[in-house]
């Protein structure tokens, strides 16, 4: 997870460096299997609100949200590996990437509502909130990664080279690092919670 951030970061400082005499190739050399792309049908939901939740319902609501994002994660990769190559993506591309950025952001939103208004068991509610704050902003920090590329693809297009301003992502590093990454993993291995997040091993039962 944290080896995506990076290396789309490293992507960025790259770009920043060109010249106004360098020209980015946007031919496609090598074609994704994005077609093979198949759209996770399942995220995390509940219409629960001023509930007292047990810890059985907390440790498989967070392995849901957590496993949801897990292969939100894996299908949009193949769209943002294209993009980071400036390459462009064509309208199916552009609707599946829509919709797993849809349901990436429903996932993120149901499970902050879920934690947020309802009590969870002792122990949970602080770890539960440290695990959406670093998931959601992930996923925030490669919108805005998406977002800067698109625009600096257009402005070289455009004859223009513009300063890269990435502070705000920057700013999520003090929510998004590996620090708090462990404190997460240690939380879910003193819990039993078992999820394919992170890279971790994932039975399914």
């Amino acid at each position: 997870m944290m080896r995506r951030i990076l290396f789309s970061c490293f992507i960025l400082f790259i770009l920043s460096a060109c010249s106004q005499e360098e020209n980015i190739d946007t031919t496609e050399d090598e074609v994704l299997h994005t077609q093979n792309v198949e759209i996770p049908s399942k995220i995390f939901t509940s219409e629960k609100e001023n509930s007292v939740i047990d810890e059985e319902e907390i440790k498989v609501s967070i392995k849901t949200y957590l496993d949801s994002h897990e292969e939100l994660d894996k299908a949009s990769y193949p769209f943002q590996e294209m993009m980071d190559e400036e390459k462009e993506l064509n309208k199916n591309e552009l609707e599946k990437l829509a919709k797993i950025t849809n349901l990436t952001k429903e996932n993120d939103e149901n499970f902050s509502k879920y934690i947020l208004n309802n009590t969870l068991p002792e122990g949970y509610q602080k770890e539960a909130e440290r695990i959406s704050q670093y998931i959601t902003a992930y996923n925030e920090i490669f919108y805005e990664l998406d977002e800067i590329l698109s625009n600096f693809t257009e402005d070289v297009n455009k004859g223009v080279f513009s300063k890269i301003n990435i502070e705000s992502i920057i700013n999520k590093s003090d929510v998004v690092n590996g620090r708090e990454q462990k404190k997460i993993e240690e939380f879910l291995d003193k819990k039993n919670i078992d999820t394919k997040a992170f890279g971790r091993k994932h039975n399914i039962k």
